[in-house]
Parts: C-alpha cells; sequence; structure tokens
C-alpha cells in the first residue's frame, strides 16, 4: 500500500513519526502501515531512519519484506532488553530447550528401568531339582540385570520404582 498525502491518504507511520510528507515512492509505506505507529517508533529509536532508509534501498525488492520482519523484531526485542536484545531471548529459549532435552532424557531413562523391571518380574522362575548330595558352594544364579563380575557391581544401580521411593518422575 502506498500512501499519498494529497489524496486524502494519511502518511505511512515513518513519515508520520519524522514529519514529512509521504512521497508516492515512498520506501517505508509498505513495510510501516499508518495504523502500527510502533512498529516504524521502535525500529528508529533502535537503528535509525537513515540507517533503515539506506537499508532497504541496498535491498531488492523481494528482500525487503524479510528485512523489515527482522528489523522489527531486533528493535522490539532491544526495546524490551536494552542490553542482550533478541539475543537474551534466544539464550532464554535455548537455555529452555537444553532443560526439557534434559528431562525428556530422565524420562525415557525412568520408562527402560520400569520395562526392565517388568521383564525381570515376568521371566520365567527356573526350578532347581534336588540332589542327592549338597555340592561343595551353592550355585550362583545369573540375573540379566544385575552384573556378576566385581568389577562391574561397583557401578550397578537398580532401578527403583517411582512410586517406591517417594520421589517425581519428572521434577
Amino acid at each position: 500500500m502506498l500512501s499519498k498525502m494529497g489524496s486524502g491518504m494519511s502518511p505511512c507511520a515513518a513519515c508520520k513519526l519524522l514529519r514529512r510528507r509521504c512521497a508516492r515512492d515512498c520506501v517505508f509505506a509498505p513495510y510501516f502501515p499508518p495504523d502500527e505507529p510502533q512498529k516504524f517508533a521502535n525500529v528508529h529509536k533502535v537503528f535509525g531512519a537513515a540507517n533503515v532508509n539506506k537499508m532497504l534501498h541496498d535491498l531488492p525488492v523481494h528482500q525487503r519484506g524479510d528485512a523489515v520482519s527482522s528489523m522489527v523484531y531486533e528493535a522490539d526485542a532491544r526495546v524490551r532488553d536494552p542490553v542482550y536484545g533478541c539475543v537474551g531471548a534466544i539464550s532464554s529459549l535455548q537455555q529452555r530447550i537444553a532443560f526439557l532435552q534434559n528431562q525428556l532424557a530422565v524420562a525415557n531413562a525412568e520408562i527402560l528401568c520400569m520395562r526392565m523391571q517388568q521383564a525381570a518380574n515376568n521371566a520365567p522362575t527356573l526350578k532347581v531339582e534336588p540332589q542327592a548330595t549338597p555340592p561343595s558352594q551353592p550355585p550362583e544364579m545369573s540375573s540379566p540385570l544385575q552384573p556378576q563380575s566385581p568389577e562391574l557391581q561397583h557401578h550397578h544401580k537398580p532401578c527403583t520404582n517411582a512410586s517406591e521411593s517417594g520421589e517425581a518422575v519428572w521434577t
């Protein structure tokens, strides 16, 4: 939408803020409509009208809309957080993603642990035939869930059911 002062249409938000006449070929008019004055006000405050004008003139027309969207996003972020701007928002979202990925890994580990417990509970039990003479040492029963070698036993931590330990599955 191109704004024209003489045809009864109001000037674009940029020309209105800059208090100048909005020309027919105004570079700001298609991107800063008169009904969104804060959009250009933030961009102007952060980047300056001359820099925005220069950036838009240096870009092909088909890329200007994306450039304006980026400038508006960065300007709004800078107004909310003058030090970090959108980098602060991105960092916060990355931290949130890392936290949620950690929670997902814990939940998947608990699911695996519960499945292993269920498999152990459903496994067939071995019947031992009574022998006529007792062996010198009792035979060791090997469980697939508990390592028998001494070097592995100190690394083994049995799975616990969350309801038995009183802990929440997700914190």
